[in-house]
């Protein structure tokens, strides 16, 4: 892999300071936050000067039942071709639940959920990385991801599962350091242990991020400074490799550009610290499992459930297809676990209910703060009073088509119950609704523009 430096996570609030940021050698875009057509002034500049520029999805669910969608999988190559990026991410996560495979509506996440470490997971997972990477014009590399809670009955640890898909589909790593400190803290699983078992071969590059602790859950919320520890993981990782690329994330309350730049001066001096080489380490030795049988000419295909007992491919790029039963079974038990975070169905059995409840919280206040963002005028116009009637809608209704039309499905539900008391208020609301519900935007009224200048002002 060719090496990629040290890179900052490209966002708008933070595009100037990223331009003028001293030692920046790459950054990361959100794949779904940019419009191939209409790039960003600032992501054109900073790739005229020959920064790498690399998209980062978030919306595939590799790790979920159904096969990847089409359309989703199109227009992510459409924004790694133009980008001119050299690889394209993705996380080992499911961010849906349901539909055809459990002929039951689906259900969105709106975040990104950890999978089972099964070997009906890894089937899927990895039939389901084959399918994308088909689909892309550049190698894929896969993130390891935060999580609040574990599944019951695991039949690998996460090194051994991360090694398996690397090793049957060929794709890359992108190993996220923080996400190993989460889930340090959250799931007792030792960041040494799962370094020492991943094919640090196969890394693309590093993940760096900031993260709050609260009644002993570690929040992986990209909207605090580097703590310690995650910089500890990170001198351990790069005491074992040299890893290609280091990046830093910062999504939420951005610092000022000077802190900024101390923390990338914090993470170099955390790789130079491991005294590393830039040489690619030699291949690893696969970790031992109770079901990982000798290496052997491993099927590209199996019949029925065959699949799941056959044992891990071990040539690398070779997937076992993954069995329809084992795609009913992931499904089945996705969707149960995604109905309880998000609809209040009961909590499956063998899950703990402490650290569901705070996923289900955590789910439902991202769902407020990117529907605010999304559609900002709602805070203006519910002042204070958002967030509550925002969670309290949640609650009762899942999300269903992205974001925006959360939005609007958020505010038809408060006019039907005759929110906000305020008239004023209502009536604002109800103009706002009307002006982005329907297939087109409805024509605007003298009213209607008058709205939109007091929600512009206050805003």
């Amino acid at each position: 892999m060719e090496r990629l430096g040290t890179g900052i996570g490209w966002r708008p609030e933070i595009a100037d300071a990223v331009e003028n940021m001293p030692g920046i050698d790459w950054v990361e875009v959100v794949a779904e936050n940019v419009c191939p057509g209409r790039l960003p002034e600032s992501l054109v500049r900073l790739r005229e000067r020959g920064v790498t520029v690399i998209p980062h999805g978030v919306s595939l669910g590799l790790g979920g039942a159904e096969p990847p969608d089409a359309g989703r999988l199109a227009a992510l190559a459409e924004r790694v071709e133009a980008l001119g990026a050299p690889l394209v991410t993705e996380h080992i996560a499911f961010v849906r639940a349901g539909g055809a495979v459990t002929a039951s509506p689906q259900l969105e996440a709106g975040h990104l959920l950890p999978v089972p470490r099964t070997r009906d997971a890894l089937d899927v997972l990895c039939e389901n990385v084959r399918i994308a990477q088909d689909a892309l014009p550049v190698p894929l590399a896969l993130e390891n991801i935060a999580a609040l809670f574990s599944w019951p009955d695991e039949e690998m640890t996460e090194g051994q599962f991360l090694y398996e898909l690397a090793e049957r589909t060929g794709a890359r790593l992108l190993v996220d350091v923080a996400n190993l400190h989460t889930n340090h803290v959250n799931r007792g699983e030792d960041p040494a242990e799962a370094l020492g078992e991943l094919p640090l071969e196969a890394l693309a590059y590093v993940h760096v991020a900031g993260g709050f602790e609260r009644d002993g859950v570690w929040h992986d919320s990209h909207a605090h400074p580097v703590p310690r520890p995650v910089l500890d993981i990170l001198s351990d990782l790069a005491s074992r490799v040299a890893p290609p690329g280091v990046l830093l994330e910062r999504d939420e309350n951005f610092p000022e550009p000077a802190e900024l730049t101390a923390e990338l001066e914090a993470v170099r001096r955390a790789v130079d610290a491991a005294g590393h080489s830039w040489q690619t380490p030699p291949p690893t030795s696969p970790p031992t499992t109770a079901s990982t049988t000798p290496p052997a000419k491993a099927p590209t295909t199996a019949p029925a459930d065959q699949a799941s007992a056959a044992g891990p491919a071990r040539a690398r790029g070779v997937a076992v297809l993954a069995p329809p039963r084992a795609r009913q079974r992931l499904g089945v038990a996705q969707a149960a676990v995604l109905s309880c975070l998000v609809a209040g169905t009961p909590v499956p059995e063998g899950f703990d209910r402490v650290r569901m409840r705070v996923q289900a919280r955590a789910l439902a206040a991202k769902r407020a703060g990117v529907v605010a963002k999304v559609a900002p005028e709602l805070p203006v116009i519910l002042d204070d009073g958002y967030r509550e009637l925002f969670l309290a809608y949640a609650r009762e209704r899942p999300m269903r088509g992205g974001y925006r039309q959360d939005a609007l499905d958020f505010a038809a539900q408060l006019l039907k119950a005759g929110r906000p008391t305020d008239a004023r208020a209502r009536r604002r609301l109800h103009t706002w609704w009307l002006d982005r519900s329907g297939p087109a935007p409805r024509p605007r009224s003298l009213a209607a523009r008058a709205a939109r200048r007091v929600l512009q002002r206050r805003g």
